[in-house]
Parts: C-alpha cells; structure tokens; sequence
C-alpha cells in the first residue's frame, strides 16, 4: 500500500493565469500600429523632457542676421548651421519646436484632466443616484454643448485675456461633458448589475458601491476618451494661439510657429512646414494609441 502511494505522480498543478494586462501587454507588441503610435509619442516626451539638452540654441535667442536662413541641408552656400532653418527674427527652428512640445503636451493633458476629473465626478452621481440629479447635471450638459466653443473661448479669452493656464481651464471646462454623458450611461448599466444589488444588500455604503464596483469597470472607457481628447486639445491649443487666442506670443508653441510662418509661405516655407509636422507626429501617435485602446478595452469591440 505504501509503495503504490509512493508510486503516484503528483497531480499537475495547473498553470496561474495571466492576468488581464500581462494578455494587453502582448496584443499591444503584437499590433504593430500601436507601437508606432507609442513610439511618436515617446519621441515628443523625450524632445519635451530633454529640450533644455538637445536644443542647439535658446528658443528666443534672435539673430537677425540669420533671418530667415534655410535649414542647413537646403543651403547652398553652406553659411546656415541650423538644421531646420531660423524664423523671421532669426530664432533656430529645431529649438523652439523642442520646448514647443512642452507647451503641447502640458495643454493636451492638464486640460484633459480638468475635464475627467469634472465629468467623472457629474457623471457617477448622475448615473448612480438618477432622479433630479440627473435631470440637473444633464440639462447644463445641454446647455454647454449649445454653446460653440469658438464663442465661449473668444469671450473667456478676450475678457480675462490670453495666458496659459487660462487655455487649459476654458479646454478642460468645455469638455467635461463628453466624460459625464460616456460614464452615466455606463452606470446606469453597472448600477443594475448582480454584483451590486449583492454589495447594497449585505449593507455596503453608496460610496464603497461606487468606489469599488461602479468605477472599476467604467474606468476603461474613461481612459479610451482621455487619450483621444489629448489629441484634440492639442489640435485646439494650435488653433487658438494660431489666431491669437492662446498662449501668449512670447512663449514658443507649435501655434504661434504657424501663426509665425503663414506670411512666409512662399519664400521660407520652412518656418510653418516643421511645426505643422510635429503637431502632425504628436497627434497621429496619440490617436494609434487611442484606436488601439479604444478596441481592446471596449466590451462592445471585443464581442
């Protein structure tokens, strides 16, 4: 009898399994767009991070001499050593990109979160505790969305005047409605599920529902939205500072190079191009990641 219980092989424990990001992580090598996608956005990281490094000059540095001058590879005199050319003032092109980025990725996603933090919030009471509520948050949703964009930052604006922070907080505060309506809709989903009608039986608080239940599972949707609106605000700083609405001129953003360069169009096409091109790089990367977000944390996609 002892032998045959020594005999026995051990029964095959089976296999942990991975967890839900470990699977992410290896459909995300596997997708080569999104790579791409991570890679232009690391790429505009880095140049923010390291500008002060990289920057061959100060981005305000003004050489008048050099004005205008053509990148260096298109010189055929050889006298310009600036890799992308200089602006009308005779400012290198590549630094004030650099620090540009800066700009770009501050807007993008400190606006972003104004508005996360704003419509998650309206949103998790509106859905969560319906009634009148619902009927108050939703109807000044409808208002705002009435109301164009253009409009209210032209009077935001040109009443408190131009300036950084004033951006990020008239983007934040326009877009936190496309967060409230996306997680409403979802809780008034979640809300009926089994798993809370179990957790509000044993007695478990509004609160304890919401913050361990409800939010878990809208918080994928939640960051699918956020890192397309990061694309858009970004889009949007370049237009308001492109017609003088957003940061101010002295501070060196991919809008006000434009702004800079459309008057040079034909004799220095350099100074408009190579901003257009980074917020081009920056944007397309940002919405890779959001696509391939977007179809691997919807549970409508996945079906």
């Amino acid at each position: 009898m002892t032998s045959t219980v020594l005999d026995q092989k051990p029964a095959v424990q089976p296999k942990p399994r991975r967890g839900k990001w470990s699977k992410l992580v290896r459909r995300f090598v596997r997708n080569p767009w999104a790579m791409v996608g991570l890679f232009l956005l690391l790429l505009t990281v880095f140049s923010a991070v390291f500008a002060p490094v990289i920057a061959p000059e100060p981005p305000d540095k003004a050489d008048l001499r050099a004005r205008l001058a053509p990148p260096s590879w298109l010189d055929e005199t050889g006298k310009s050593t600036h890799l992308l050319g200089n602006d009308q003032v005779g400012r290198d092109l590549l630094s004030r990109i650099l620090y540009g980025a800066r700009i770009s990725l501050l807007v993008g996603v400190a606006s972003v979160v104004i508005a996360m933090v704003i419509g998650v919030v309206v949103g998790l009471i509106a859905g969560f505790y319906g009634r009148w509520l619902d009927d108050f948050f939703m109807r000044i949703g409808d208002v705002q969305l009435a109301f164009p964009f253009i409009l209210f930052a032209i009077i935001v604006m040109t009443v408190f005047g131009a300036g950084l922070w004033k951006l990020i907080i008239v983007l934040g505060i326009s877009q936190w409605v496309g967060f409230a309506r996306l997680v409403r809709g979802q809780v008034m989903t979640v809300k009926e599920m089994e798993y809370v009608q179990a957790a509000k039986a044993v007695g478990a608080t509004n609160y304890r529902i919401i913050r361990k239940h409800v939010l878990p599972n809208v918080l994928s949707s939640i960051i699918v939205l956020a890192t397309l609106n990061v694309a858009v605000n970004i889009l949007l700083e370049a237009s308001l500072t492109f017609i003088g609405l957003g940061v101010d001129p002295s501070i060196p953003t991919w809008g006000g190079m434009l702004a800079d360069g459309r008057n040079y169009l034909e004799t220095a096409w350099w100074v408009a191009t190579f901003p257009g091109i980074a917020i081009m790089i920056t944007v397309f990367g940002i919405n890779l990641l959001g696509d391939w977000l977007r179809d691997e944390l919807d549970p409508n996609l996945r079906i």
